[in-house]
């Protein structure tokens, strides 16, 4: 008889999965697709029935790849995951976009390697005719718009975009790009911050204790960076280590470190090669649910 090639794919995963949790002693929740609406409920019975294990770790390791979706339900799903779990790191093996970027920033830590790409804070929406929408990008052609026409340079079709506005759907926008700063904001001063003791790279304050107000500051810094679209261009631009470093940014670099490089890697390819021939949109795997 020949086995079942769904089974024995789903054994490897399993297999591989748990290998990252021995190495980092925690749970390990993956998540790889678009982060959208309704699925709340199914996430919190996952992480309820993980969490409910008599092997339940204090630590949660997210893995993570997705190239966005709706600011609420990343909400919603830090909700679920900071109850059970005290500590919570990233991992993001190739990419986290937009509501994906919110989401990791919501870790102690994040694990990325000089491959992996995370991106501007730019939400998805669902217009009126259903579709998910890119919030800045409309946000800016809209007030494109209505500067040129301040200006009186605005064309026959920009006048027409700005008189057929449902103004109830841009204010969506603009609620929707105020929830990815306050969220981002939020999380960096309540987790990623939290360790941030003392000032470790600028002469005049070396050593010195960071205050409430700073970690603030540097939180509100970030967010005004990520969320700037004249400096990305694109929804999907995708902000490497480096970059990031750059935003004065911490994250972990896990190339140089063989060992869990290669698990991850094992995972993943594996990961992504069965996603992508079963045309799954998305994926979710711990070590009680696949």
């Amino acid at each position: 008889m020949k086995p079942n090639v769904h089974t024995t794919i789903k054994d490897l995963l399993n297999e591989k999965l748990k290998k990252i949790e021995q190495y980092f002693d925690a749970d390990v929740f993956c998540y790889y697709g678009n982060i959208v609406d309704g699925l709340e409920n199914q996430i919190l019975s996952i992480i309820e029935e993980l969490a409910n294990d008599s092997n339940k770790k204090e630590r949660l390791i997210v893995i993570l790849t997705t190239k966005g979706g709706s600011a609420m339900a990343v909400e919603r799903y830090v909700n679920i995951i900071r109850q059970h779990y005290k500590y919570v790191d990233f991992i993001v093996p190739d990419y986290a976009y937009s509501a994906g970027t919110i989401f990791c920033m919501s870790g102690d830590n994040i694990y990325m390697d000089y491959f992996s790409a995370l991106g501007p804070i730019d939400p998805q929406v669902q217009n009126k005719e259903g579709k998910w929408v890119a919030a800045l990008g409309y946000l800016d052609k809209v007030n494109d718009a209505i500067e040129k026409s301040r200006n009186d340079t605005i064309t026959q079709a920009e006048f027409l975009m700005i008189k057929d506005l449902d103004l109830a759907e841009l204010r969506g926008y603009e609620q929707a790009k105020e929830l990815t700063i306050d969220l981002l904001k939020k999380w960096l001063v309540k987790y990623k911050f939290k360790n941030w003791d003392t000032h470790e790279t600028t002469p005049a304050t070396l050593g010195q204790p960071v205050t409430l107000e700073e970690k603030q500051l540097r939180a509100e810094e970030i967010a005004g960076q990520l969320s700037d679209n004249t400096v990305w261009k694109s929804h999907s631009r995708p902000i490497n280590i480096e970059r990031l470093s750059e935003l004065r940014l911490r994250i972990e670099d896990f190339s140089p470190m063989e060992e869990l490089r290669e698990l991850i890697r094992n995972y993943y390819d594996l990961l992504s090669d069965f996603v992508t021939s079963n045309k799954l949109p998305i994926f979710v795997n711990t070590r009680k649910f696949i």
